[in-house]
C-alpha cells in the first residue's frame, strides 16, 4: 500500500522538530510550532520540556493538543501554575531555553507581525494580536519561526513589530533573539550581523525561486545545502501524532 506523501507544511514541522535538543525548556506557540515540539518529544528529545502559555510545565500530552487550554495538557504534567507565575518567574528570568512562534510576516531581522495587516490606525486586517509572544521573543534564550514563505508573508518591512527581532544594528548584545526561521522553502538562520540568511532549501527549490518569494534581497549562506528527506521513522511519528487527533491538518 502506497503513503501518502507529507505536505510542505508537514515537511515544515519536521523540519523545525530537528532543531529542538533533547531536555530544553521549550515554550511552545499555537498552530505549527505545536506539532512540531509534539514530534520532537516523540522522535530524538523524549526529556524536552513543553511549557505552553496557559501555564502548563513540563507537558506530555498523549495526543496532539489543540490549543494552549487543551485539558489533555494538564494530564500527567509536571505543575499547573498561574500565568503570572510562568511568565514573571520562568520566562523573563531566563529560564525557557526556546520560544517557538508563528505569525503572519516576518522580517530580514526576525522581526514578527501578528497584529495587523495595514497601518495599525486602519487596517486591512486586525490579526489575534501578541498574547505572550512579545515577552517570549524578548526573553527567551534563543527563538525559532514559523511560517510559509511568499511576499505576503516576508515582506522588506512588517506592518507592525509585535515581537522584536534583531535590531538595525547588528545581534542582540545579550546573544538572544531569533536563531532559525522555517518556511515551506527553506531553512534560514541569522548571520553575525543579525540579518536572516537562507541556509539550506527543500529538494525542489532553487534560490532564484525563494528570492522570488522573499521581499528584500535575500543573504545566502556561503555554502547552501539541502534540507535532508524526511525519514520512515519522522513520517510514521508525525503520521501516529495526527491520527491520534483525527488525522492530518492540511
Amino acid at each position: 500500500m502506497t503513503t501518502p506523501p507529507l505536505t510542505r507544511r508537514e515537511e515544515m514541522a519536521v523540519v523545525a522538530a530537528r532543531l529542538l535538543r533533547p531536555k530544553e525548556r521549550v515554550l511552545v506557540g499555537v498552530g505549527m510550532p505545536n506539532l512540531a515540539a509534539n514530534l520532537a518529544k516523540r522522535l530524538h528529545a523524549p526529556d524536552l520540556v513543553l511549557i505552553y502559555e496557559s501555564g502548563i510545565l513540563d507537558a506530555n500530552p498523549e495526543t496532539l493538543p489543540l490549543s494552549i487550554g487543551d485539558p489533555v495538557l494538564v494530564r500527567d504534567a509536571l505543575a499547573t501554575i498561574s500565568m503570572l507565575d510562568l511568565f514573571s518567574n520562568y520566562l523573563q528570568t531566563g529560564w525557557v531555553d526556546v520560544g517557538f512562534l508563528g505569525g503572519a510576516q516576518v522580517d530580514r531581522r526576525g522581526n514578527l507581525n501578528s497584529t495587523v495587516i495595514g497601518p495599525y490606525d486602519h487596517p486591512a486586517v486586525r490579526l489575534a494580536g501578541s498574547g505572550g509572544a512579545a515577552d517570549i521573543a524578548a526573553c527567551a534564550q534563543r527563538l525559532i519561526l514559523m511560517l510559509p514563505q511568499d511576499r505576503r508573508h516576508f515582506p522588506a518591512r512588517v506592518d507592525f513589530v509585535t515581537s522584536p527581532g534583531h535590531p538595525a544594528t547588528g545581534r542582540r548584545p545579550d546573544g538572544r533573539g531569533p536563531a532559525w526561521v522555517v518556511t515551506d522553502m527553506g531553512l534560514y538562520d541569522f548571520d553575525s550581523t543579525g540579518e536572516m540568511r537562507l541556509r539550506a532549501l527543500y529538494r525542489d527549490e532553487t534560490v532564484e525561486a525563494v528570492q522570488a518569494a522573499t521581499g528584500w534581497p535575500l543573504a545566502i549562506h556561503p555554502h547552501p545545502t539541502r534540507v535532508p528527506p524526511v525519514t520512515p521513522e519522522e513520517y510514521r511519528a508525525l503520521r501516529a501524532l495526527q491520527q491520534a487527533r483525527g488525522g492530518p491538518r492540511r
